[in-house]
């Protein structure tokens, strides 16, 4: 049975991955809007921020690989929605296939496209500059808390995608998560803000997130934030997969 469901998936992985390879500006406007805003806060306001002996943009990268995970899982809703509205999903009811693997392909096609929209940014990252003293160890510490954060996004998103009644409302549910890094320690350190804000962007996701990956590539101890940061996408990541699968249950019963 898990051979047969593994199989499946792979196979519907393949056909979502071919559609992305024949749309690559997808991946490509995933990175533009990370890198303008780095761009931005780097060259232009990133002088009126201080960030003691950190380079601003090693400050600011982690808050910005983050946004770029949340700007391209829109396209994972996207991609859902259509092939529900295209009637896909009602085609590969009468096929003898693991229904478990048609969302798993959506996330599998999701993770891979994200990761290669995260390379392309740290790329653009270390030509301006970013430097770090994370070692090996570190960076797959990196990769690890960039991909269950990815992992826990994209399952919202196959929440989106089975629920949403138009094209607009697939993808327009990220815009509050790409809007959330900003109410955080991404950009500005939190002590700066008034009590209010300091208390939401001190007790939300991203900003645990953030800390952790600035302290790995650092080379700083990471503390409790590693571990609040991991609460909150593993909390993120079961929610989402429940809902999701209550959802796909409901509307293809």
């Amino acid at each position: 049975m898990s051979t047969h469901i593994i199989g499946d998936t792979a196979a519907l992985t393949g056909r979502t991955l071919r559609h992305v390879t024949r749309s690559v500006d997808t991946i490509i406007t995933t990175a533009i809007m990370p890198v303008g805003i780095m761009l931005l806060f780097v060259y232009v306001l990133g002088g009126a921020i201080d960030t003691g002996d950190t380079a601003y943009v090693d400050y600011l990268l982690p808050g910005v690989l983050l946004i770029t995970i949340a700007s391209g899982i829109s396209y994972t809703s996207y991609r859902l929605y259509m092939d529900v509205a295209g009637g896909i999903f009602e085609r590969f009811r009468s096929l003898p296939i693991a229904r478990s693997g048609v969302l798993w392909a959506h996330v599998l096609t999701s993770l891979v496209a994200n990761l290669i929209s995260l390379v392309l940014v740290v790329a653009v990252a270390l030509v301006m500059g970013f430097r770090t003293g994370a070692s090996v160890v570190g960076w797959l510490g990196v990769a690890g808390i960039l991909v269950l954060f990815t992992l826990a996004l994209t399952w919202v998103a196959v929440i989106a995608g089975l629920s949403a009644s138009s094209v607009e409302g697939a993808s327009a549910f990220s815009y509050p998560l790409i809007l959330l890094p900003f109410v955080s320690s991404a950009f500005v350190p939190t002590e700066t803000m008034p009590g209010p804000v300091r208390w939401f962007a001190e007790n939300q996701p991203v900003t645990s997130i953030v800390n952790s990956l600035r302290a790995i590539f650092v080379g700083e101890p990471v503390g409790t934030d590693l571990w609040v940061a991991l609460a909150w996408c593993l909390g993120i990541l079961v929610a989402a997969v429940i809902a999701a699968g209550a959802v796909y249950r409901r509307r293809f019963r």
